[in-house]
């Protein structure tokens, strides 16, 4: 498993397979193909504070993309509690995790 957590930990020639997959995402919205890039895929949203915006375009990108999005507050969760770390949620169970804390 790959972990995108800053541009300088990717290689030239994955930034560049990264902008093509995005100009390719971008045109099918633009013809309006219907497309499903995360088809099956959970992104697990974990915030500390509340963030209309940020959470609704998550939603709906990951939506629009085929995935489903899960929020997860810091508030009602075992997280916010001093419970284990977020990041050791099973890959099967959340392959990818997005964090505002």
């Amino acid at each position: 498993m790959k972990h995108f957590l800053k541009l300088l930990d990717c290689t030239t020639e994955e930034i560049y397979e990264l902008l093509d997959l995005a100009a390719t995402m971008k045109q099918y919205v633009k013809e309006g193909k219907e497309h499903h890039f995360l088809k099956g895929k959970t992104l697990g949203m974990i915030f500390e504070k509340s963030s209309t915006r940020t959470r609704i375009s998550f939603e709906t990108g990951m939506y629009q993309l085929g995935g489903h999005a899960l929020f997860i507050s810091a508030r009602d969760s075992q997280i916010g509690r001093g419970a284990a770390s977020p990041f050791r949620i099973p890959p099967a169970c959340c392959p990818a995790i997005w964090t505002a804390l």
